[in-house]
Order: structure tokens, then C-alpha cells, then sequence
């Protein structure tokens, strides 16, 4: 099974879609909210390269994207492989 981060904030709603996803995936992820955790923010823009929008999300280390680019690989056919499913 894949590691998967999460880059969230609670009111988020694509942050909900992404997660929602995960779990109908049935993967396990570490959620890191960074809106109660602001210290992490600093943090995922690194990671990402400077992204500053929630989610981000990142499988096995390799920065993903957001909701738009996880829906977007699911629907091309390439999430399962990243997942190891």
C-alpha cells in the first residue's frame, strides 16, 4: 500500500472530494490540516514546489497535485498504478 499525504484545511471541499476518494480506494493517509497546524503550511509549500492551495496530496513521496490532478489520474486510468492497487 501507497504512502499518501494529505495537505488539508477543515472547510475545504476539495479537500473532502480528495479524501473521499482515497477512502473508496481504501487507502489509509496521513491528513496534515494546516489550517490548526499553521506551522505545516511553510512545509507543503516546500514539498510542492510552491503550492499554497489545499489539498495537496503526495503518494509515496511524489507530489500528485490537488483534487483536480487525483480525479484526473483516477479517470485516466493511472491512480490504481500509483496506489499500487
Amino acid at each position: 500500500m501507497a504512502k499518501i499525504d494529505i495537505y488539508t484545511k477543515a472547510w475545504c471541499p476539495y479537500c473532502v472530494r480528495a479524501k473521499g476518494l482515497l477512502k473508496r480506494k481504501q487507502q489509509s493517509f496521513s491528513e496534515i490540516d494546516i489550517g490548526s497546524k499553521t506551522e505545516k503550511r511553510a512545509e507543503m509549500i516546500a514539498r510542492s514546489g510552491g503550492a499554497s492551495t489545499v489539498p495537496q496530496i503526495f503518494i509515496d513521496g511524489k507530489h500528485v497535485g490537488g483534487c483536480d490532478d487525483l480525479v484526473a489520474l483516477d479517470r485516466a486510468g493511472k491512480l490504481d498504478a500509483l496506489l499500487g492497487a
